[in-house]
């Protein structure tokens, strides 16, 4: 594409996801480069801003996972410098990255989601964290699962089996942020939905079905090679499927994304799709979702990666 020459992809950031973006990011470059498309990396550091000033990029590709990545931070700051970028907008991604309002969203739009509650750490020393862990346990049951409120990659989220291991839960999930999510614990096959605009509006990629090891989708089973099996696309039901993929093109609407998006479900025994979070910046390793359902959609990632970049080089600067 002779209008784009020159991408800068964002990757790295102060997240635990650190490492993740990294990878994302040198994929991402990769894939321009094979066509041609001069791709440098760089990280969201104290030189940001100058490579932004003093040699613009035509467009900005951000792979930056987690908070600042994912919180609208780096987009405002883009939009500051009048600098095009692949994605959603600012307050989009505020609201998408907070899980409890997004949930709430998506709901509002007829999306099923599974029933919990979002508390503070604040409210388990102030309350009493025994009598409130009997009252959680007795309004959502068992199993459970339990998430910060804000970030990816699994960090801190632990499936709960009991009020024992609830409380073991909690302790983990507030080393990453100060609230959590906690929700009743769908039994299902779990399912990542990739969405992506390459100018003819929003279109769900097929999903595709997440079978780890271990039973649990945690960090090391995301990111390991091997240690989690994917089926491209999702062994389900026609119906199930064609729920999934309306579902993750209405959350994509209803919380006002742009360009791509990736909507993590579970289907249930009964076929039933449930919301769990969506994903502003999803993660583009060997391993993760969004490039195999690019590949069972049979697109070629690096065209799809260049018309991103494209069409964000398009857009008005301010």
């Amino acid at each position: 594409m002779a209008d784009l020459d020159r991408v800068l992809v964002l990757a790295g950031g102060m997240s635990p996801e650190h490492e993740v973006s990294v990878r994302s990011g040198r994929r991402v470059a990769e894939s321009l480069r094979r066509l041609d498309v001069e791709a440098q990396v760089a990280d969201a550091d104290a030189q940001l801003l100058a490579t932004l000033a003093t040699d613009p990029p035509q467009a900005v590709f951000p792979v930056l996972h987690g908070a600042s990545g994912e919180d609208g931070a780096i987009r405002e700051i883009l939009e500051l410098n009048n600098i095009p970028y692949v994605g959603a907008p600012p307050q989009a991604c505020r609201v998408a990255f907070a899980k409890p309002t997004a949930k709430s969203l998506v709901a509002e739009h007829g999306i099923a989601t599974p029933r919990g509650v979002t508390l503070p750490k604040s409210a388990f020393h102030d309350l009493g964290a025994p009598a409130l862990l009997d009252r959680i346990v007795g309004a959502l049951g068992t199993p459970l699962f339990v998430k910060p409120d804000q970030g990816g990659s699994a960090f801190g989220a632990t499936p709960v089996d009991s009020v024992e291991s609830l409380s073991a839960a909690l302790v983990s999930c507030f080393a990453y942020s100060d609230s959590a999510l906690i929700e009743e614990r769908v039994q299902g096959t779990e399912i990542a939905v990739g969405v992506v605009d390459l100018g003819e509006g929003p279109s769900a990629l097929p999903p595709v079905e997440i079978v780890p090891d271990g039973g649990v989708y945690d960090y090391a089973a995301r990111y390991t090679p091997g240690r989690t099996e994917f089926f491209s696309p999702a062994r389900i039901s026609t119906e199930a499927f064609q729920a999934a993929t309306r579902t993750a093109l209405t959350a994509h609407r209803a919380l006002g994304l742009r360009d791509i998006s990736r909507t993590d479900l579970i289907v249930d025994s009964a076929g039933s799709v449930r919301f769990l979070e969506v994903n502003v910046a999803p993660g583009m390793t060997e391993t993760s979702t969004f490039p195999q359902a690019v590949a069972a959609a049979e697109l070629d990632f690096a065209v799809v990666c260049r018309e991103l970049a494209h069409r964000a080089s398009q857009r008005l600067r301010g």
